[in-house]
């Protein structure tokens, strides 16, 4: 095992067509997992990463059950190689993804969890009254004045803390865009989102209760390793679920605040699952603690090369 190391699993957003096909192939342990989630949901999962459409794959209640799946038969291959983290995160829906790898929630479980999670989510709000959009390139204080000052054409508030610099923000469309306006006026500048849901603001509180019921019906177990929160920015318990993960769906991911935290007690982030994005923002709040991320056989290869490198 190389240590201290934390594993990143990404978020919804990471999807892509062709996903984890590569590594299924490869490897019995990632190609089992696919099964799995084919046998659990009663649909073809697999099929839709490894041969489905960008349209299909971007549905919410398929994307959910597919980046977890992908970050899960990920996980399994840098397992049987004998890599394990010191500790772990995840984005928002990677969080489940995290605790899956952590012991503390069982994958079959997850798959049906995050299913429920993504029509919970789509049903909330009706389509078209909530958007989301990045924040780039000013402070914290001048983001959350915007939101004060456009909080009276529409809820917004901060959603994600991504990295220095990057911020996004959620809510109702009119709240959001006025918000987007003011932030321009002072330099910044401001992405709307490609998502359907207005996520972790109190539109989605609603979305939560809902949540949570499903949740407490899980047997929860504790973390083999430590699991970092979205909510909290620091270590989960067994006690602490489901209450985070409730919390999660309408409260603001402090995720440069648990790489920061992280940081301090790993050397190294590798990201474990579809995508890039964790490693970029990990590279914007931890320099040079990003070995970058692993997703098909040549970046497997990479990062083993690398962890030779670094650990010889």
């Amino acid at each position: 095992m190389y240590n201290p190391i934390a594993f990143v699993f990404p978020g919804q957003g990471s999807q892509y067509p062709g996903m984890g096909k590569e590594m299924a192939e490869r490897f019995p342990c990632a190609n089992h997992i696919y099964k799995t989630a084919d046998q659990v949901l009663g649909f073809p999962l697999s099929t839709i990463c490894f041969e489905g459409t960008k349209e299909k794959l971007n549905k919410t209640e398929i994307t959910q059950a597919a980046v977890l799946t992908t970050s899960i038969a990920t996980f399994m291959v840098l397992k049987e190689e004998g890599l394990l983290p010191f500790m772990a995160a995840g984005l928002s829906l990677g969080e489940y993804s995290a605790l899956v790898a952590s012991g503390a929630l069982q994958f079959e479980d997850a798959l049906r969890l995050v299913v429920k999670r993504g029509q919970i989510m789509q049903q909330a709000v009706p389509a078209g009254q909530g958007i989301m959009a990045a924040v780039l390139g000013v402070k914290e204080d001048t983001v959350k004045q915007a939101c004060t000052e456009a909080s009276s054409s529409g809820i917004v508030e901060i959603a994600n803390y991504n990295c220095p610099g990057q911020i996004v923000i959620s809510g109702e469309r009119q709240g959001v865009l006025k918000a987007g306006d003011l932030l321009q006026e002072t330099g910044a500048r401001v992405v709307p989102l490609a998502v359907s849901v207005p996520s972790h603001c109190r539109l989605m509180k609603n979305a939560a209760i809902a949540l949570q019921t499903e949740l407490e019906m899980i047997n929860w177990s504790e973390p083999e390793f430590p699991v970092v929160s979205n909510v909290k920015a620091r270590e989960i318990h067994r006690s602490d679920l489901p209450g985070v993960l409730v919390e999660q769906l309408y409260r603001s991911v402090k995720w440069e605040q648990s790489t920061a935290h992280m940081s301090e007690r790993v050397d190294y982030f590798i990201e474990v699952g579809p995508g890039k994005v964790l490693s970029g923002l990990i590279k914007k709040t931890a320099k040079n603690k990003a070995l970058g991320s692993v997703q098909d056989s040549a970046s497997l290869d990479r990062i083993l090369k690398k962890l030779k490198q670094v650990f010889s």
